[in-house]
């Protein structure tokens, strides 16, 4: 004959199986979330913006930053020696503006020492098209930062005078914040130079 006492041992039985149950469930979700979280977040670290074949950037999640940063480099350079010698009358403002975008007080000076000297006003009195042929850049690593020595190759177009010239830049670079689409690289030029100007003999 069964007395209420063995109900009662039944029922605490059966919740303490339930409450054990209910704890050890609770201990594998926290554990699966911990460990969510957790591969989350490195994949994000490792994640960058992906880096297109002609340098331009695509906000993917596709390589590490670190493995392209060089490339980066490259092309932000290439950007900003475009911008800022492939001029002409039409284009001028514009180029430059993109231009200062890439670089810090070093580039500004530079601008308004060539604004000061004329240079902007004679490319629209005599409608001069100063066009960049080619830009190689050299770099060298220092810690974090990046030292840049950069050819630029372009000609100037008088309409019947065509005369090429070769440019030595020189400068280093600092990461900034990434702003699209005026910075797209997240990369500043500083300590900006124009090294060296000579013309070349078109017989070269």
């Amino acid at each position: 004959m069964k007395t209420p006492y063995e109900n009662i041992y039944t029922v605490l039985k059966l919740n303490r199986l339930i409450v054990l149950a209910v704890v050890i469930c609770a201990l594998l979700s926290s554990a699966f979330a911990i460990w969510t979280a957790f591969s989350t977040s490195r994949k994000a670290l490792n994640s960058a913006f992906a880096i297109n074949t002609d340098g331009s950037i695509i906000p993917l999640k596709l390589v590490t930053q670190k493995e392209n940063f060089r490339v980066e480099v490259l092309a932000h350079l290439e950007l900003f020696h475009s911008y800022f010698y492939n001029i002409d009358a039409s284009n001028y403002e514009k180029n430059l503006e993109k231009a200062l975008w890439l670089g810090n007080s070093s580039v500004d000076n530079l601008y308004r020492q060539k604004k000061a000297e004329g240079v902007y006003n004679r490319l629209i009195q005599y409608s001069l098209v100063q066009k960049v042929l080619r830009i190689e850049s050299q770099l060298e690593e220092k810690e974090d930062s990046y030292h840049f020595r950069t050819l630029v190759i372009f000609e100037i177009n008088r309409g019947s005078i065509v005369d090429t010239y070769e440019l030595i830049t020189t400068g280093n670079l600092l990461t900034v914040d990434r702003h699209f689409p005026n910075n797209p690289h997240g990369l500043l030029i500083t300590e900006y130079f124009e090294n060296s100007l000579r013309k070349i003999d078109p017989q070269q």
